[in-house]
């Protein structure tokens, strides 16, 4: 993806393993690096690490100037997440979060069309992968509070939901089920749900307004309105008459969802895109997630 952006060139490969990050760094052109070390000619930086190292090497690379993108979630913690943010505020360094979804063209042409949700629900189910054996709260779920909470854009006023641990090889405490339900300090409700025990991989997303359904397919990124009518009888009926009206309109973007993300922190770290913003979305999804499993501790 960085290397076949028009807007960058990947510089450096920074991984402890010698062997896959010189591999992986002689397949694209760019030096290997065991440590960050010298942040010289380096423009910005992506943390792609396991999340309990995400605070220690974002924060390296801000304080160093660098603008970030930091993979979901931000840090292992409400806490450290809180501080990475803060540190990017201080600083005035970019600093963009990996909500890879926000720029599924599925959910940007959802919420291009969207006007006053009233129920939102997203459902992220699939198989059990064994190399992610942490929780699917922070791991899946955080993806689908994200989008619904864009979607209904307004502040969540209660969170409550469960979750379950089946798998025997899952580490002892990490959830394999997660529910969330959102409640809006309007009068929107927010469903949300995260599998890795399915057979069957879905991700869907559905957005009820009082007069039609929106309905968002993130895996085929196509998107469908239904709006239901009811025929009045008439004198020669002896009920009424049922029907659904479908739409699939145009998709507004088209890009792969990677690509648009890496284009869009291009921007943000060439001061194009508003820091700001962009640092405000971060913390939201995360305080959602955080209470989730506050109210249901390991």
């Amino acid at each position: 993806m960085i290397s076949q952006s028009a807007h960058s060139d990947l510089v450096a490969v920074v991984d402890p393993d010698e062997v896959e990050g010189r591999r992986l760094a002689d397949r694209y052109g760019a030096s290997w690096r065991a440590e960050p070390g010298d942040w010289a000619g380096i423009d910005a930086v992506v943390v792609a690490a396991p999340t309990h190292l995400h605070r220690c090497l974002t924060e390296e690379a801000l304080h160093a100037g660098v603008p970030t993108l930091v993979e979901k979630p931000a840090a292992a913690t409400l806490a450290e997440s809180q501080h990475i943010v803060d540190t990017a505020a201080r600083l005035e360094v970019p600093l963009l979060c990996g909500f890879v979804e926000r720029f599924n063209p599925a959910v940007v042409t959802a919420r291009s069309i969207a006007v006053e949700p009233v129920h939102v629900t997203s459902v992220r189910h699939g198989p059990y992968a064994p190399r992610i054996r942490t929780g699917v709260a922070w791991d899946l779920l955080i993806h689908d509070v994200d989008t619904c909470l864009r979607m209904v854009d307004s502040e969540p006023k209660n969170v409550w939901g469960s979750t379950g641990r089946y798998h025997p090889t899952s580490l002892p405490g990490a959830e394999d089920v997660s529910e969330a339900i959102i409640e809006f300090t309007g009068s929107a409700v927010a469903t949300a749900s995260a599998s890795r025990i399915s057979h069957r991989k879905v991700r869907l997303m559905t957005i009820t307004e009082l007069d039609r359904v929106i309905e968002a397919d993130l895996l085929r990124r196509t998107v469908t309105i239904y709006r239901h009518v009811d025929h009045e009888a008439g004198d020669d009926s002896a009920g009424y008459r049922q029907q659904t009206i479908i739409e699939i309109p145009e998709l507004v973007a088209n890009q792969e969802p990677l690509a648009a993300q890496w284009d869009h922190f291009c921007r943000l770290a060439a001061g194009e895109a508003d820091m700001v913003a962009e640092r405000e979305t971060i913390l939201p999804p995360h305080r959602v997630i955080a209470g989730l499993c506050e109210n249901h501790p390991v």
